[in-house]
């Protein structure tokens, strides 16, 4: 019954016809998209290597740096040509491997692979997936869109980064695969590829925004909102049909005990009151409405409108005359509680005698009491409700689409009650801004209302802007908790970020034992801050990757008199900087002294080895590096496959998990129940915003100005404990209605309609 929910599946079954075609033309598109940044890349590429041609230390290298800036700047076409070439064939081949009619290469190589690799394979290994991260932490959430439109164009649960064709990686190996072919030179590979960095790479929001709204346009989830919601089974389309059916047939009396519980008269109102059309109760289709979701058409009577003799008329005067009836206002304002359709009827049977057809009165008596018996809505919202059962009992006689549009205006505003209302403060009763505007609303309706439906839509689109219009004013109060989720985001990020990086390194086993551990424990923290800063002080993360880098490059032997006199050279601003950074963030226990003392003594060790070596001592010594080092990297790849088991386990129970999906699946705007410490019943509290990693939630109360934060485990945690629950009151009509369906007789099932062949196929 979800109108999100089958507009969504409505629009996006028109583009499944062919998926493979849709994926395929996305590739002409990012790749026009891309090459218009060409020109600007190139002009930022070259002048960064006229810049290092300048810093450079080594002539030759300067000189290498010099004329490549020199020769993409004078050839700006040429590189062109090849960039547009080599984008095209990678989307192409990612495209291919995402539809699964083409084997994905590894991205990383293997362990024993890395062994037999050079230091520069490594380097080039480690700029790569470098300048990857960074650039799809700028654009993460444009990625997080367009894995979820992939995912559902492709009918798969989920899509990650490593699976989506347009990943930074696969257009960084573009970019350095056409600057190869582009400058034969191989002393300017290894320059280039360091400056392939976030600063003068493309832009790619703009670019993944496209491809996104591109998707959007072919109806793959218009609103993301839906990509979270579950999709519908065919049996549960063909129940919804069966219901629809089984409503139909009640309302034209063709159904064996089709008045329950009604009294006795108004024959006369069911002549002219046939209903005919699609039986699909609440699915899209051909509607007579503007909303376009009814699924039955009338075969109405003179005004087009369900009624057609004059006891209909007779019932509708008969209505408004109790509409506007002093005695029936004072009567439910003296209530304490919303008074229902069935006790109007026995309090004033006159009232309902002549013309009100009596299954329609049945079914919506009995949607008012479903209604009502929900305990998540306040009762002087109820009361509210209340007063508006006869206008739409008037509404439903006059089109009885109104049962099965869901857009229908009478309903629309019944929702609207029902879902703003737990935001009622009901400590501060009448003088409650909310409760104030809903009051003003509902009485125009039972005021104004004749037969122009259309009032509801008005009496909606006012509620609607004045509620939107206390929210804005609340907003400021979600400011500050908005910073500060953020900022902790960022550093969740951040260390994610940091922790790859030093596991990068780590991993090839090279290391001593005394410096991994230190990076593992200290230098991650490192990394971590520098990320976190890295908008406001971009040279922080260069400044502290290449500190370790140069940490790690001093402890490794040195054999000739060159390096060790480089050692010497470069030692006390490497030490500098580390004290630095290690200052920063605040490790000044007696654990810094005694990696600065071991840090020492294997400086020493390296200047100290002798350097007059045989060709056989040499060969040794490199057979016992490797030896250790192949064992280290066995201890790693162990260490690595039992955490692979672990995490392939917690993801495989995660995914069993219901109230993970449940959190995954909260939007904001929805209210739930929640314990709070300290109190002694649940609150309601509204879901205000939901970080962009979907890590955090910040909540508001019903007092509006009250904020508190939980992070996305403490949110899956208080529902898996019992101490929150959603509050149902979202399509309040569509359940209630849903309901009282299910108690009215079995549809007939002889002959079904064709449409009702069609909706159930």
């Amino acid at each position: 019954m979800l109108k999100s929910e089958t507009s969504a599946q409505t629009a996006f079954s028109g583009s499944r016809e062919n998926p493979e075609a849709l994926l395929q033309a996305l590739v002409s598109v990012a790749t026009h998209l891309m090459l218009a940044q060409v020109d600007a890349f190139s002009g930022r590429l070259s002048n960064a290597l006229l810049a290092h041609s300048e810093s450079a230390h080594d002539s030759r290298e300067a000189s290498l740096s010099f004329g490549a800036g020199q020769l993409i700047k004078k050839n700006t076409y040429a590189y062109y040509y090849l960039v547009s070439a080599e984008l095209e064939k990678a989307f192409r081949r990612e495209t291919a491997v995402l539809l699964g009619k083409a084997a994905g290469a590894a991205s990383n190589a293997s362990e024993d692979e890395l062994s037999l690799v050079s230091y520069e394979e490594m380097d080039k290994k480690l700029a790569f997936s470098r300048a990857a991260r960074a650039v799809e932490l700028q654009a993460a959430e444009q990625y997080a869109a367009l894995n979820m439109r992939f995912a559902s164009l492709l009918q798969k649960d989920a899509l990650s980064i490593a699976q989506n064709p347009y990943r930074p990686e696969v257009i960084l190996h573009a970019l350095w695969d056409a600057w190869c072919q582009f400058d034969p030179e191989q002393g300017t590979h290894g320059l280039v590829l360091p400056l392939l960095n976030a600063d003068i790479l493309f832009d790619l929001t703009p670019v993944l925004h496209e491809l996104n709204q591109h998707l959007v346009s072919k109806g793959i989830l218009p609103d993301l909102q839906d990509s979270y919601r579950v999709r519908r089974t065919r049996s549960a389309d063909k129940k919804a049909a069966d219901d629809g059916e089984r409503l139909r047939q009640f309302l034209s009396g063709a159904t064996d005990n089709a008045v329950p519980a009604v009294a006795a008269g108004g024959q006369g109102a069911q002549a002219g009151q046939g209903v005919q059309g699609n039986a699909a109760f609440g699915m899209p289709g051909q509607a007579g409405s503007a909303a376009g979701t009814a699924g039955v058409t009338g075969a109405m009577g003179a005004a087009g409108a369900g009624i057609s003799s004059a006891a209909s008329a007779a019932g509708l005067q008969q209505l408004s005359a109790l509409q506007n009836s002093q005695a029936l206002m004072q009567w439910l304002s003296q209530e304490q509680g919303p008074v229902s359709l069935a006790r109007m009827r026995e309090q004033m049977p006159e009232a309902f005698h002549q013309g009100v057809a009596p299954q329609t009165l049945e079914v919506l008596s009995q949607v008012f009491d479903e209604v009502f018996r929900n305990d998540e809505i306040p009762v002087a919202v109820k009361q509210l409700i209340s007063l508006l059962q006869i206008p739409v009992l008037k509404a439903a006689m006059l089109d009885q689409q109104f049962f099965f549009n869901t857009q229908h205006p009478a309903r629309r505003l019944i929702d609207a009650l029902s879902r703003f209302s737990p935001g009622v403060d009901e400590t501060k009763a009448a003088q409650d801004p909310l409760l104030q505007s809903m009051q003003k609303h509902v009485e125009r309706v039972t005021r104004e209302f004749d037969q122009e439906v259309a009032l509801f839509d008005e009496a909606l689109r006012d509620l609607e802007a004045e509620v939107a219009s206390q929210e804005k004013a609340a907003e400021q109060a979600l400011q500050a908790p908005i910073r500060s989720a953020l900022r902790k985001e960022k550093i969740r990020q951040a260390t994610v970020t940091a922790n790859h990086e030093v596991e990068l390194r780590v991993g090839s086993g090279e290391i001593v034992a005394f410096v991994e551990t230190f990076l593992e424990n200290r230098w991650v923290k490192v990394l971590t801050l520098a990320y976190s800063v890295q908008d406001e002080k971009p040279q922080a993360v260069e400044d502290a990757i290449r500190t370790m880098d140069d940490l790690i490059w001093s402890v490794k032997p040195k054999i000739t008199m060159p390096e060790r006199q480089e050692l010497l050279r470069r030692l006390p601003a490497i030490l500098a900087r580390l004290n630095k950074w290690l200052s920063l963030i605040k490790w000044d226990d007696a654990d810094r002294v005694r990696f600065f003392a071991e840090l020492a003594e294997c400086h020493a060790s390296i200047v100290r080895a002798p350097l007059e070596l045989s060709p056989d001592r040499q060969l040794e010594l490199a057979v016992e590096a490797a030896q250790r080092a192949a064992e280290r990297r066995l201890e790693k790849r162990a260490e690595a496959e039992r955490k692979t088991q672990e995490e392939q386990v917690a993801q495989q129970e995660t995914s069993q998990d219901p109230y993970v999906q449940l959190v995954e699946q909260l939007e904001r705007g929805i209210w739930l129940a929640l314990q709070r410490d300290g109190l002694p019943e649940p609150v309601r509290v509204r879901l205000a915003w939901v970080s962009p990693m979907r890590s955090l939630y910040i909540f508001t109360t019903v007092q509006k100005d009250q904020t508190f934060s939980l992070s996305t485990q403490e949110v899956q945690q208080a529902f898996r404990s019992g101490q929150a629950r959603l509050l149902e009151v979202e399509k309040i009509m569509d359940r209630a209605l849903q309901e009282v369906v299910q108690r009215l007789p079995e549809a007939a099932a002889d002959n079904p309609e064709p449409e009702l062949q069609e909706a159930s196929a």
